[in-house]
């Protein structure tokens, strides 16, 4: 789960050039004559942005915005932007990082991570790709920042381990090739699946809000689309930092008993390990299980069928139905009476996130009632004289180098709606522009700023930002080629989407 949304303290200045902007947009500019409303929506959409790329306030408080804006402009009703802020989405981040925070607590990943290790574990290119594994895996449940820093101890300590026996001369520049390694799975891992990272579950809701009637996508329809994407980007990764980055030709194999000497220093798995383990098998059986998933003509039953009404039963429902678990199940620690995490984690699930969640789908509803998705993608029907696969190259070049330098969640949050109002005005399968933008959009491989895996690994210092960059822009041009494959064969599978068919449920917006 990727996980953003840090406060640096109040910019002033920025606050002042932003509410100037804001209020020289409705005063003198008119987007759409006789229609103030997309203006005034304009404007506030530019004021997030600026706040939200600038972290002049905490982006948390930033996306509390449409609240005041929309009702005192006459663009919505207060109680109708409220419940924007409060979904089934947003259940489903807040189960599934309880989920994470039980796994973290008992120190599961540690064990899962040391797991893989001892079994791929041996020359460098396999402890490249067991790092990898380990951390695309993690990533797919867990906040990538927690699996980043969970994994960057047994980075150096594989790394000392190397020096300490050959000499540091001998390991080349395999050390950066396992720190990008591992901020790079963790963004790739996170794809797969709608709680691996933000942008994945907030085109779930944009999506809905802006076609109320378009089937439902499921966890494990998604999983299904996506979890190809990874196991590409996995081995482009890979092979890129193995060839950038190789290890001296002398360096022995380091012998796979590290990585066991380091699992059974661990001790045996707990009683509680167990416990959370069987919760968090469950969890993801249930998601990826609850519908039936269609490819092509072959149909898996969903389990939710054998409910009365199985569309009342969402992925929301599932995640808090299993942290409700975690919160019961007893821990077998002696003298506890206490469930396998407590209330007092409640502390530890990131608010700011959740209001950034609510406040996108605050901005999408405005983007939509307003008129401004369908005034933008007028002023783009231009690009209607791109093919499809022209277009959907363009889109995902942009989301991919847009996020590099802004929060992967606000960008999609702004985009997607514009992306929706496009396919409308030129008519195609708008599901053609908004999955290639919501992949891209946790494609930034390039830049410290651009991820906390990114920041984090070259916070510590043993990184050079060329190789960084050198790497990251490899990497994004092909996560640009193979998103874009993705998406045209086997996405138009997944969802049933017909080359220049407009769909019955995108004729609404």
């Amino acid at each position: 789960m990727n996980e953003e949304g840090s406060n640096k303290g109040i910019k002033y200045n920025v606050i002042i050039f932003g509410v100037l902007l804001f209020a020289g947009m409705i005063s003198f500019l008119d987007l759409a004559p006789g229609r103030p409303e997309i203006t005034i929506t304009a404007a506030i959409a530019v004021l997030m942005a600026l706040w939200w790329v600038t972290e002049a306030l905490p982006i948390g408080l930033t996306s509390l915005l449409p609240i005041i804006l929309f009702p005192a402009f006459g663009v919505l009703d207060g109680k109708d932007i409220s419940n924007a802020y409060i979904n089934y989405v947003i259940f489903l981040f807040i189960g599934g990082f309880f989920m994470a925070l039980a796994i973290q607590k008992w120190g599961l990943h540690k064990r899962i991570a040391l797991k893989i290790l001892s079994w791929v574990g041996g020359s460098p290119f396999r402890i490249l790709l067991g790092f990898m594994l380990a951390s695309a895996f993690l990533s797919m449940w867990m906040s990538n920042t927690a699996t980043t820093m969970m994994m960057l101890p047994i980075v150096f300590s594989v790394t000392s381990a190397f020096e300490e026996t050959h000499g540091e001369e001998k390991l080349g520049k395999l050390g950066t090739a396992l720190l990008l390694g591992v901020a790079y799975s963790c963004s790739v891992g996170g794809v797969s699946t709608l709680v691996g990272t933000p942008p994945n579950l907030s085109f779930v809701r944009i999506f809905e809000i802006i076609y109320p009637s378009a089937p439902e996508i499921s966890f494990g329809q998604w999983l299904v689309f996506a979890l190809p994407l990874s196991f590409i980007m996995l081995g482009i990764v890979l092979v890129v930092l193995h060839v950038l980055f190789p290890a001296n030709k002398e360096l022995e194999v380091l012998d796979k008993s590290f990585f066991k000497k380091n699992y059974h220093e661990l001790g045996p798995i707990s009683v509680n390990e167990i416990r959370v383990l069987w919760l968090f098998v469950t969890l993801v059986v249930l998601w990826v299980f609850r519908k039936p998933i269609m490819i092509g003509d072959f149909v898996l039953p969903g389990w939710s069928q054998l409910f009365e009404t199985p569309s009342f039963i969402n992925d929301g429902t599932i995640a808090i139905f299993i942290a409700f678990l975690l919160f019961i199940v007893p821990s077998s620690e002696k003298g506890n009476s206490e469930g396998l995490i407590t209330w007092p984690i409640i502390t530890k699930i990131p608010w700011g996130i959740v209001l950034l969640f609510g406040g996108g789908f605050a901005l999408a509803k405005g983007f939509i009632d307003s008129g401004l998705a369908a005034f933008i993608g007028e002023q783009l029907a231009g690009a209607g004289a791109l093919s499809e696969m022209g277009l959907i190259f363009s889109v995902t070049g942009l989301m991919t180098f847009l996020t590099e330098l802004t929060s992967n969640l606000a960008t999609a949050e702004m985009m997607l709606p514009i992306a929706a109002g496009l396919a409308n005005e030129i008519q195609i399968n708008p599901l053609l522009l908004m999955l290639p933008m919501t992949l891209a959009a946790s494609m930034a491989f390039m830049f410290p700023v651009a991820t906390a895996p990114n920041a984090i690994v070259f916070g510590s210092g043993k990184l050079a930002i060329k190789d960084m960059v050198v790497a990251g822009f490899i990497i994004n041009l092909l996560a640009i080629i193979f998103i874009v494959m993705i998406t045209y064969f086997w996405g138009t599978e997944m969802f049933s989407i017909e080359s220049g068919v407009v769909p019955e449920w995108a004729k609404t917006l």
